[in-house]
């Protein structure tokens, strides 16, 4: 089926970019993409009180780093320009178009001050009746009341006329047929008395003018649909296709807060996650590709998104998975690939600041630990390549985040690695480990270890294990492994021996052996 997709991004930048504006924009990326259609940004930046330029540059620099691109908009131009709601209203859009409506007889001018609209509420509270303006004495106002208002100079408001005494009905993508009572429905204001139009308004004629087809947008905005199903009718136009996708909550059911891992997304450009993961996991927040799949690359979301598989129920968001897809992310790439992904993030002055300004949490590593071992992970990278390129490649099967990567690391580029005490305690006290570190030195100065791989070193540990008569090698291995690195886990040994070299060995083996009871 070919269909002409038209979508839009609409944000109202008063804050960060946050996971369901980053969902939001990324269901309506990928839905023009599988069809080929376009993709629009539009800024609703009609409430001036809360707009923020600032606020606007971080949703721009956040969709360039996730790689989100827009065919139309602010920054990129287009048949539809100006794309920013304060620009097309000073271009005169907006009342051109309320000019119509108010001439169908589909909008009215309503002069009530705030002290009636008080008193309104209030009588609507006390009688328990459903809150809003249903049509005072304005909604059936006579054309005399109206002009004698407007000659006194009154403010006044317009309204939208909702029909009364019917059922509005739209068909949802998802949901499919909803159906309200008009009688439940109240009367918007669609131009305030300053002249700036609503959202309800100037989105409506913004998507009819862009010829949107489909309105992606979050459930909270269902109570709002009777009303702009109303406008496009009122107008005579013919309504886009009603989409409205489900809530984020946590794993624990929760609507989505900090303490699930939800943030602005640029921090988790700074912990280390890798664009494609993030996307990827976002992708699967209430959309299902109608099989088991779940690490997927771009181009088969791109070809498996689809509307009918988005879930109406809340979608779950859900850390660990998170990390565990970017773990497969972090495999999935060639290791020079890998390390040019590390040297981009390690130079996003992003990651610096965000390290620097996170207050150290119990349980976790502390911020001002993890970026010092980022930062030497970065000179290494700028000073000695080839040697970053090994280490990363061992601990390529072991991390989950770029961010790991350097305190996984930090052993291979100390001078002498920060000694875990248990582990020395553990494992310093066989007396056999004093001659494994005399036969490791003397090893290390012969000649034959000068350009060795993990074999050779695999031979003389055993060759050692054989030599003590010892069943097992843990007693060789283990020993080894924390005088080389500090720690009692990580890549196989003989395989980080290799990437040490010798001297390296040598200078560890040498600090150890100072540290045996």
């Amino acid at each position: 089926m070919g269909m002409s997709v038209r979508v839009r991004f609409a944000p109202s930048p008063t804050g960060m970019l946050h996971v369901g504006a980053l969902r939001d924009a990324l269901f309506k990326s990928l839905f023009a993409r599988h069809w080929g259609g376009q993709n629009i940004l539009r800024i609703e930046d009609t409430d001036r009180t809360r707009y923020s330029p600032e606020s606007e540059q971080e949703f721009i620099d956040t969709l360039k780093w996730v790689g989100i691109e827009f065919d139309e908009g602010p920054h990129i131009g287009g048949p539809n320009a100006p794309y920013r709601q304060s620009e097309r209203k000073e271009a005169g859009i907006y009342a051109e178009w309320i000019v119509v409506l108010l001439g169908k007889g589909h909008a009215y001018k309503a002069f009530d001050t705030p002290e009636q609209l008080e008193e309104m509420r209030e009588i609507q509270m006390i009688n328990k009746r459903p809150s809003g303006y249903f049509g005072g004495i304005w909604r059936d106002g006579s054309p005399e009341q109206v002009a004698a208002a407007e000659a006194e100079g009154k403010p006044f408001v317009i309204r939208q006329r909702i029909p009364r005494d019917t059922a509005i009905v739209i068909e949802d993508a998802i949901r499919g047929r909803v159906e309200w009572d008009s009688n439940t429905v109240d009367d918007p204001v669609l131009i305030k008395a300053d002249g700036m139009p609503t959202y309800h308004f100037a989105s409506m004629v913004d998507d009819h003018v862009m010829e949107i087809t489909h309105i992606i947008r979050g459930e909270e905005w269902l109570s709002s649909a009777p009303k702009h199903a109303c406008l496009f009718d009122s107008f005579g136009w013919d309504r886009p296709i009603f989409v409205h996708c489900p809530v984020i909550v946590g794993t624990d059911g929760k609507k989505l807060s900090k303490r699930h891992g939800a943030t602005r997304v640029l921090d988790y450009a700074a912990r280390g996650f890798l664009k494609q993961a993030l996307k990827n996991f976002i992708a699967l927040i209430g959309w299902s590709p109608g099989d088991d799949r779940e690490a997927m690359t771009e181009q088969e979301l791109i070809e498996a998104f689809d509307i009918k598989g988005i879930q109406p129920s809340p979608g779950k968001f859900d850390y660990e998975k998170l990390k565990w897809l970017n773990g497969c992310a972090i495999r999935a790439l060639d290791p020079e690939q890998l390390l040019q992904e590390i040297a981009d993030y390690l130079a996003r002055p992003y990651t610096t600041e965000y390290f620097e300004q996170l207050e150290p949490e119990p349980g976790s590593p502390n911020p001002k630990d993890v970026l010092r071992t980022l930062l030497l992970l970065r000179t290494t990278i700028e000073t000695d390549r080839a040697y970053a390129l090994e280490a990363i490649k061992l601990e390529q099967q072991r991390v989950q985040t770029l961010a790991d990567f350097g305190e996984a690391c930090e052993f291979f580029f100390v001078d002498l690695p920060p000694m875990d005490q248990k582990a020395v305690d553990k494992w310093f006290k066989d007396p056999v480990t004093a001659s494994l570190f005399a036969y490791l030195l003397e090893e290390c100065s012969s000649a034959y270890l000068s350009e060795s791989g993990p074999e050779v070193y695999d031979a003389s540990l055993r060759a050692f294990q054989a030599a003590y008569g010892l069943e097992k090698l843990g007693p060789v291995v283990h020993p080894t492994r924390v005088a080389l690195t500090g720690k009692t886990t990580g890549p196989g040994l003989f395989e980080l021996m290799s990437v040490l070299g010798p001297a390296r060995i040598a200078a560890r083996v040498e600090r150890a052996k100072g540290l045996l009871k």
